[in-house]
């Protein structure tokens, strides 16, 4: 039986009083890899920062990597995101210290005392990126195709369920999207990540296709329900 990673049925999102989207119903499996599109204003951040607790929500029903949203606080949102990680698109690293020293802040800051295990991790998620030579480089060093590798190394380091990624190919170039994109593809695949990506990218898009979730009119229609997603046409 597979595992509902997300879950949301009859959610409104809201920004502030405002409300965005209404009757929002969807849900993600384990593994499963979901883009997010629609025209900028639609309400994708809206959406995404609602799952990682940024936004409270209150109407409907919500739960995320097994948490109910309604009924998180200040308190509980730090134990919802070391269950899923995020990926920025401007990569959001720290440009005063290296990548293992990035990755060792997360660490710390997140609960993990053990220097040889947060060793032992670091080691694990860069060459999970393919960048387990670059520990002692600088960020800003990097090309910004290593830079988000190591933004999505990030997002790995404590085993999340679920990453969000926030137009994590926006600020490349084609071939580096491509290598970011096979990358995502690669971790939800092997490590039973589900992924949802916002994006504006429909190259990436028809290149790796993939289920599609579309905020419009105040709505979020889903490519698994195909009466509705033929009147989206992209």
């Amino acid at each position: 039986m597979s595992e509902v990673i997300i879950e949301l049925q009859n959610a409104n999102i809201y920004q502030g009083n405002v409300l965005i989207l209404k009757d929002v119903n969807f849900k993600v499996e384990k593994g499963e890899f979901v883009y997010l599109v629609g025209k900028t204003g639609t309400g994708k951040s809206s959406l995404l920062k609602t799952l990682y607790g940024e936004l409270s929500f209150n109407e409907g029903s919500a739960n995320v990597v097994g948490f109910d949203l309604k009924n998180i606080d200040w308190k509980t949102v730090p134990f919802l995101r070391r269950n899923l990680g995020v990926v920025f698109q401007d990569f959001q690293l720290l440009t005063d210290r290296n990548v293992y020293e990035n990755l060792k802040f997360v660490l710390k800051a997140t609960g993990w005392k053990d220097e040889k295990l947060m060793e032992e991790k670091i080691n694990e998620v860069l060459d999970q990126v393919g960048l387990k030579t670059k520990a002692y480089k600088m960020t800003y060093e990097m090309s910004g195709g290593e830079q988000q590798r190591v933004d999505i190394a990030r997002a790995l380091l404590n085993s999340p369920k679920l990453i969000l990624a926030d137009e994590p190919t926006g600020n490349l170039d084609p071939e580096t999207s491509d290598e970011i994109m096979q990358l995502l593809f690669n971790i939800a695949k092997n490590y039973g990540t589900a992924i949802i990506m916002a994006t504006h990218d429909f190259i990436v898009i028809n290149r790796y296709p993939s289920r599609m979730l579309k905020t419009e009119f105040g709505k979020l229609i889903d490519s698994n329900n195909k009466a509705s997603a033929t009147s989206s046409a992209l």
